[in-house]
C-alpha cells in the first residue's frame, strides 16, 4: 500500500503543472506559425521566379516575333559548330535627306566584321576603312567608267551581294549573316542601354546639314553619350576648318573602338538584366538582318559568357594611295596574314595571338641578362622586324631564366608569341615603369632559335 502511494506521488511529481501546460502550447503554437511563414515565404519566392521566367519568355518570344530577318535574304549557318560565324555588319547613312525611304542611295558608312570563332572561344571585330579599294566595272552617273572604287560605294553600285563580295576576298572568310544598322536603330540601342560615358580627347565641331549632322564636343571634358550624342562621337572625322582629322577614317575607327569597348563593357556587366526588355526592343524595331532569331540569340548567349578581354578590335592594314585625285587604302592578304588567320583558326593552339596591342606605340625595354655580347640587340632586331619601333637595350645582373615583365596581360600574351619566352611576371623596378613592358634575357636564351 506505501509504495502504490509512493508511485502516485512520483506521476503527481512528473505531471507538468498547467502554467508549465500554457507555455508549451504556446511554443508549439509558435512553432507551427513560423513553418506557415516559412511555407509562404517559400511559395511567394516560386512565384515570383515563375512571373520572372514568364515574364523573359514574353519578352523573348515579341523579340523573335518582331525581329526583322526577311529583309536581307537568307543567310547561310556554319557547316558545323566548329566553323566560325562571320556576320558582316553595315551602318548605313541616311542616304537621300529629302527621302530617307529610299534606302537605294544610302552608303555603308561604317563597315564592320563580328568573327565568333568557338575553337578560340573569342570574338574578332574586325573595322574596313571605307577608302578601302575594291575592283567593280561599273559608270559614275556622268557615263564615265571606273575600274577602281572606294568599298563604301559598293552598297550603291549593287546593295549587299556586292558588299558581302569583296568584305569576303579582303578577309578569306565565308560571310553568315548581314546586319544593317541605321542611326535610328544605333540611337535607340544607346539610349536602351542608358547612355555611354566618354571622355573626350580632342575638339569635335563639324556640321554638315545635307546629312543634319552637328557636332560639337570639347577636348578634356566628359561626357554621358545619350543615342544622339552618341552618333555624333561615332561619326566625326574632322573639324569644320580641316584640323584635327589627320588620321581620316583611321582616327575615326580608332573613336569607334574606344567607344564600342565601352558598350562592351557596359553589355557584358550583370545589371544588363534590368535593361535587356528595351534593348531587345530597340534591336527588333530598327535592326535589319537575315540571322534567324533563334540562332542571334544563340550567338548573345556565348558571347554573354565572354571576358571583355576575348573581345579583341582591330582594323585592316592597307597602305594608301592616290587614284583618280582621291585618296584610296590598299590593302593586301599578306599584310593581313596574322588577322586572317587568326578568324580562321581551327584550335586555340594553332591560333596566332592577335590582340588590341598596336606594336607600333609600345615602348619595350630589352635587357641582356648574360655574358653573351650582342644578345639584346638580335632581340631587338627580332622584334623590329615584327613591326616594334621604339626599342631600347641595355645589360644587367646575370639571371638563369628569360623573363617578361608587363602589366598588360594581352602585351604578355603577344611578346611571348613574339620573342618566344613564357616566363612572365609584372614589372619589377620603379625605374622601368615609363615602359610598357622590359625583357629580360636570361641564359636559356637561344640566340639563334627565338
Amino acid at each position: 500500500m506505501g509504495n502504490r502511494r509512493e508511485d502516485l506521488e512520483s506521476v503527481e511529481r512528473k505531471r507538468p503543472s498547467r502554467e508549465e501546460q500554457i507555455k508549451r502550447r504556446k511554443i508549439e503554437a509558435r512553432k507551427r506559425k513560423k513553418k506557415r511563414q516559412r511555407r509562404r515565404i517559400a511559395i511567394s519566392i516560386l512565384t515570383v521566379l515563375l512571373v520572372a521566367i514568364l515574364g523573359t519568355a514574353l519578352y523573348i518570344y515579341n523579340f523573335l516575333s518582331g525581329l526583322k530577318t526577311n529583309t536581307l535574304g537568307t543567310g547561310v549557318a556554319p557547316i558545323s559548330s566548329q566553323d566560325p560565324i562571320n556576320i558582316l555588319v553595315l551602318g548605313m547613312d541616311i542616304g537621300d535627306v529629302d527621302n530617307q525611304g529610299n534606302k537605294s542611295g544610302r552608303r555603308s558608312d561604317t563597315i564592320m566584321v563580328l568573327n565568333y570563332n568557338p575553337n578560340t572561344k573569342k570574338v574578332h571585330v574586325v573595322s574596313i576603312p571605307r577608302d578601302t579599294l575594291v575592283e567593280i566595272d561599273a559608270y559614275l552617273d556622268s557615263g564615265e567608267y571606273r575600274r577602281y572604287w572606294k568599298i563604301n560605294t559598293a552598297y550603291v553600285l549593287g546593295g549587299e551581294e556586292e558588299i558581302k563580295t569583296h568584305v569576303e576576298d579582303l578577309l578569306d572568310i565565308n560571310l553568315n549573316y548581314i546586319v544593317e544598322v541605321d542611326y535610328t536603330a544605333f540611337r535607340s540601342i544607346v539610349d536602351a542601354l542608358g547612355g555611354i560615358e566618354m571622355k573626350i580627347e580632342q575638339d569635335m565641331f563639324y556640321d554638315d546639314d545635307g546629312q543634319n549632322l552637328h557636332i560639337n564636343f570639347k577636348a578634356g571634358e566628359t561626357v554621358l553619350l545619350d543615342g544622339k550624342k552618341a552618333e555624333e562621337f561615332f561619326r566625326w572625322r574632322k573639324n569644320n576648318d580641316g584640323s584635327g582629322g589627320d588620321e581620316g577614317d583611321l582616327g575615326r575607327i580608332n573613336n569607334q573602338h574606344q567607344f564600342i569597348s565601352k558598350v562592351i563593357n557596359k553589355a557584358l556587366s550583370p545589371s544588363i538584366v534590368f535593361k535587356a526588355p528595351k534593348i531587345l526592343e530597340a534591336i527588333s524595331q530598327n535592326v535589319d538582318t537575315n540571322i534567324p532569331a533563334k540562332n542571334l540569340i544563340s550567338l548573345g548567349m556565348k558571347i554573354m559568357r565572354l571576358k571583355p578581354a576575348d573581345i579583341i578590335m582591330t582594323t585592316l592594314q592597307g597602305e594608301p594611295e592616290y587614284i583618280y585625285g582621291e585618296s584610296f587604302l590598299i590593302a593586301d592578304k599578306e599584310t593581313n596574314r596574322e588577322l586572317i588567320n587568326a578568324l580562321n583558326a581551327e584550335s586555340t593552339s594553332s591560333a596566332p595571338i592577335i590582340t588590341s596591342v598596336n606594336r607600333e606605340e609600345l615602348k619595350v625595354l630589352v635587357l641582356n641578362g648574360t655574358k653573351i655580347d650582342g644578345l639584346a640587340s638580335s632581340a631587338r632586331d627580332t622584334l623590329l622586324s615584327l613591326g616594334y619601333t621604339n626599342i631600347e637595350v641595355g645589360n644587367t645582373d646575370n639571371i638563369e631564366k628569360s623573363v617578361i615583365e608587363t602589366d598588360n596581360k594581352d602585351l604578355k600574351d603577344l611578346l611571348k608569341n613574339d620573342i618566344g619566352i613564357e616566363k612572365s611576371g609584372k614589372i619589377s623596378k620603379s625605374e622601368y615603369k615609363e615602359y610598357d613592358a622590359v625583357i629580360v634575357l636570361g641564359k636559356d636564351y637561344n640566340l639563334f632559335g627565338n
